[in-house]
């Protein structure tokens, strides 16, 4: 059906000798350049007991400053430069990200190269990011979407470290501030070339930016540590378990399965992407008996959410009436059941897959989104191809794949249902 290839632009890689990566993706588009730094550090790292939560903690850490720059002179240096920064710390990844005119590359790439390769805090330091953190923590709790999705992990995995979230479990951070000499450790294992990549999109030459990155890069050392991820068993399920809000609030639901690790090889995770638009999306037909016809649900959704490991597929409601939760998760147990048995009419995949790609090449309009976008993937597999073969998997997924797929995964002893309610309720 289709013969191009999902990811429109020309890209360079270059590895260098120390295990940095560094991918160059002209886009067109003069003056931009956006930096996306990907280091494969995220949650799923935090392997030990009783240190989860690291690899945010260093989402604030990098912006604390070298011998060389402190924190006052990198802020000068973005601010001269007009530029936009941030960063954020998933499952799978943590991402510095820095969008600037092209003139100020040299500038950028060599403050960015400062602080990869020579963090330096001191314990008080530590403790003040370390107490953020926590009182991050506290003010995301107040949010009933958040606590239902801890809930939710800490239930669906006993042993992989997808069990907690991106921010950890509370007692750890709380314990936090007292393990200063651990977080040198855990930055010197990740914060390594061998665990970043660097991409440069926009108006930059992939001839002649290797030259400026071996240069500011090549003499990082490389690490030596390797992970060693805990396989997660069987659930033996279905679970269920509840949340109980102290405050008035609509009650929410979780209703999760077992899924695929991210695969441009293997197609399930593939066939979970179009399950989702097929069976709870706002274009199915459960979507518009919940929240258009009985106006039971204001929110439903269901995802697969792309993971080094395997990870979930999670249908979510907000019930209006407590009196109906039951009669939503029962819809949703009814949806599972026909998605297992139904073969899908092939003009209706074969519409679903034409708005995949529709909405991916839209995604890739300007040159930070192209750029956040890609660094999503590079943290997967580590290259841009990964979108070509992933996209060519939905290409030649058909009816019976859907099914077989919907058979292996959304079974009872796959599931894990999560409550939350208000206790007034």
């Amino acid at each position: 059906m289709f013969s191009s290839k999902i990811f429109p632009f020309d890209y360079g890689q270059h590895d260098l000798a120390n295990g940095l990566r560094l991918l160059t993706v002209p886009t067109g588009i003069p003056h931009i350049v956006s930096l996306q730094i990907v280091v494969q550090a995220g949650s799923r790292n935090e392997t030990e007991a009783g240190k989860s939560g690291f690899a945010h903690l260093f989402e604030h850490m990098m912006f604390r400053g070298t011998k060389r720059y402190s924190p006052d002179m990198y802020d000068a240096v973005l601010k001269n430069a007009g530029a936009a920064q941030n960063a954020y710390t998933d499952d799978d990844l943590t991402c510095y990200h820095t969008t600037f005119t092209k003139e100020d590359l040299p500038g950028v790439l060599e403050i960015e190269a400062d602080r990869f390769q020579n963090l330096d805090y001191p314990e008080e330091v530590f403790r003040t990011e370390s107490r953020a953190v926590l009182a991050e923590y506290n003010k995301d709790s107040a949010e009933p979407f958040n606590s239902l999705h801890e809930k939710l992990r800490a239930t669906a995995f006993r042993l992989h470290p997808y069990r907690h979230t991106t921010m950890g479990f509370l007692e750890d951070i709380e314990r936090m501030p007292e393990l200063y000499e651990y977080s040198k450790l855990f930055h010197g294992r990740y914060y390594r070339p061998e665990y970043t990549t660097l991409i440069l999109a926009g108006d930059v030459d992939p001839s002649d930016a290797p030259r400026m990155i071996e240069d500011l890069w090549g003499d990082w050392k490389r690490g030596e540590f390797v992970d060693a991820i805990p396989q997660e068993p069987p659930l033996g399920g279905p679970l269920e378990t509840r949340v109980d809000w102290n405050s008035p609030t609509l009650p929410l639901l979780n209703i999760a399965f077992r899924g695929p690790a991210y695969s441009d090889e293997n197609h399930d995770a593939a066939a979970m992407d179009l399950i989702s638009y097929l069976y709870f999306s706002e274009t199915s037909a459960l979507y518009q008996k919940l929240v258009l016809e009985d106006q039971s649900c204001d929110v439903f959704a269901g995802f697969n959410a792309d993971h080094v490991d395997p990870y979930l597929y999670v249908v979510t409601a907000r019930v209006k009436d407590g009196r109906t939760v039951e009669s939503v998760n029962q819809r949703v147990l009814e949806s599972v059941s026909r998605l297992r048995e139904d073969s899908v009419d092939h003009s209706k995949l074969e519409k679903v897959k034409k708005h995949l790609r529709y909405g991916m090449a839209m995604r890739m309009k300007e040159t930070e989104a192209t750029a956040s976008l890609l660094a999503r993937y590079v943290a997967l597999r580590r290259n841009v191809e990964t979108m070509n073969r992933l996209f060519a998997q939905y290409e030649a997924l058909t009816a019976d794949d859907i099914r077989a797929v919907a058979q292996k995964y959304f079974r009872d002893e796959n599931r894990v249902t999560v409550e939350l309610r208000s206790k007034a309720a």
